[in-house]
C-alpha cells in the first residue's frame, strides 16, 4: 500500500461539490481537503448544511482528509473573540465530516513590523485554540503561510516547540516557503521533520509570485518527498496547485489528454496531478 495518500483542494477545480467529485474520480482521488463548497468556505456553512454536504460525500464514497479552514488567517491585531467562536464552530464541522485534521495559521503580522513584537500574543491565541480542541480527537495543522508569524521555518519551529502539544502538528507547504525566500529542502525540512503530519503540494520559483507544478520550481519536491518517504512518513499529500499562467504551461498542454479538456480549473488540476504522480512513481 502506498504511504502517500492523495487528497486535493477540489474547490480549485470548480465551486460545485458534485463537479469537484466528478473530476477527482478521473484520477482515483477519493479524499478532499475541504475548503470551498458551492462558493462559500466550509466554515461559513451551518451545521445542518455540513450534514447535507457529508451525505453527498458519503453517497459518492469520498472522505475528508482535512478541514481547510481559515482559522488564524486574520491579523494579530483583529478582535480574537469572534474568531475563537468560529474555531469552535469548525471543531463541530470536523466532527460531522469525520476528519481529525483542521488546517490553521498563526495570524498575519502588520505590514512592516517585526513579527517578534507579536510573538507572545500569537502564542497566547494558539494556546486558546489548543485548549478548546483538547479531548476532541482532532489535530491542528499549522501551515507556513506568507506574512503570518509562522512563515519561516524557525518561527514554525518556535510555535511547535512552545506549544509542545500532541494535537498541534505541521502542514508543510514547500511553495509557501519558497515565496518567503526560505529553502524548503533541506533547510526547512530538517528543522521541522519531527512535526510534519501533512503536506501541501505545489511548487514555486524564488522571486516569482505564481506557483508552478511540482518539480518545475525551486522547492526540490522530489528530494523532499523522497526524504519523507525514507523516514517512514504515511499520510496525505494534498494538491493545492493555485495554478495560473506560468512558463512551460503551453508545452505541457500539448499532452493529447489535456487538449481534450476545457480551459480552466479541470485542465490546470490535471497538469498538477500529472506532475505529482510522475514524482511519486519514481519514489514508491
Amino acid at each position: 500500500m502506498s504511504r502517500f495518500i492523495l487528497s486535493a483542494f477540489a474547490d480549485e477545480i470548480d465551486p460545485n461539490l458534485q463537479t469537484q467529485m466528478n473530476e477527482l474520480e478521473r484520477y482515483n482521488i477519493k479524499h478532499i481537503e475541504i475548503r470551498g463548497v458551492n462558493g462559500r468556505n466550509i466554515t461559513q456553512h451551518t451545521l445542518d448544511e455540513v450534514r447535507e454536504i457529508k451525505k453527498q460525500l458519503d453517497d459518492r464514497g469520498f472522505r475528508i482528509s482535512a478541514v481547510g479552514s481559515p482559522i488564524g488567517k486574520i491579523s494579530i491585531t483583529d478582535d480574537f473573540a469572534p474568531h475563537l467562536d468560529l474555531f469552535r464552530h469548525t471543531l463541530e464541522i470536523a466532527k460531522i465530516l469525520e476528519t481529525r485534521y483542521i488546517r490553521m495559521f498563526s495570524f498575519y503580522i502588520p505590514e512592516g513590523q517585526n513579527p517578534e513584537m507579536y510573538r507572545d500574543q500569537v502564542m497566547e491565541r494558539l494556546a486558546e485554540f489548543i485548549k478548546a480542541a483538547e479531548g476532541l480527537d482532532v489535530v491542528l495543522l499549522h501551515e507556513n503561510e506568507k506574512n503570518v508569524y509562522g512563515d519561516t521555518a524557525e518561527r514554525c519551529l518556535d510555535i511547535l516547540k512552545t506549544m509542545n502539544s500532541p494535537i498541534l502538528k505541521a502542514t508543510f507547504d514547500p511553495a509557501n516557503f519558497v515565496q518567503c525566500n526560505v529553502e524548503p529542502y533541506p533547510h526547512a525540512y530538517e528543522l521541522l521533520k519531527d512535526y510534519i503530519e501533512y503536506v501541501h503540494i505545489k511548487d514555486a520559483v524564488f522571486g516569482q509570485p505564481n506557483p508552478v507544478p511540482a518539480g518545475m520550481g525551486d522547492a526540490r519536491i522530489a528530494e523532499f518527498l523522497t526524504a519523507l518517504y525514507n523516514r517512514g512518513f504515511e499520510g496525505f499529500l494534498s494538491l493545492e496547485p493555485h495554478l495560473g499562467a506560468f512558463q512551460g504551461l503551453a508545452e505541457l498542454e500539448k499532452d493529447p489528454t489535456l487538449k481534450e479538456m476545457p480551459e480552466g480549473g479541470p485542465r490546470l488540476f490535471a497538469v498538477a496531478e500529472n506532475a505529482l504522480r510522475k514524482i511519486i512513481s519514481e519514489i514508491e
